[in-house]
């Protein structure tokens, strides 16, 4: 890939992600939302009750951002934090009746924001998006180890060839 391809591209992505979390704040905002903190609640009401720890983990998130989410949610009403049973210094996090409302406000919002931001594509690519946004994800993702070929490509760039 040549430089003017990968840049239209990494700019493409990188305005995306700005506008589209730019976006969601507006939405959340009336509903007393900051970003990331609708994913928390989405993932509750997803899949229930979870130790704070996996909650991190299914987020994506360091421990200390889900810690400050769920004590401001859990100040606003919308969850509660109770010690888990098999180690009292974990925490589990569920979603209360005013939480389990909320999402259902989050769902719409959500429903609204991918439907405005995929206006106009045909409906066999908004098919697809999510396929390839997750496969874009996970070649970025630091979390995964390093692969042979992305630590050539990585070799390659840092000493690159003296052959005039």
């Amino acid at each position: 890939m040549d430089f003017e391809q990968a840049d239209a591209l990494n700019q493409a992505i990188r305005l995306l992600s700005l506008r589209h979390r730019a976006r969601a704040a507006a939405l959340l905002a009336p509903l007393g939302l900051h970003p990331g903190q609708e994913a928390l609640l989405l993932e509750l009401a997803r899949t229930g009750p979870m130790i704070q720890a996996q909650l991190s983990e299914a987020l994506g998130c360091e421990p200390p951002s889900v810690t400050l989410m769920t004590r401001k949610l859990e100040a606003g009403g919308h969850i509660r934090r109770t010690p888990a049973p098999s180690d009292k210094r974990a925490s589990i996090v569920e979603l209360t009746d005013s939480g389990k409302a909320l999402a259902e406000q989050v769902k719409q919002l959500w429903c609204a924001l991918a439907e405005e931001t995929v206006e106009g594509l045909p409906a066999e690519t908004v098919a697809e998006l999510p396929g390839i946004l997750n496969t874009l994800t996970g070649n970025v993702d630091t979390r995964r180890p390093a692969t042979p070929a992305a630590l050539a490509r990585s070799s390659a760039v840092r000493s690159p060839s003296k052959a005039s």
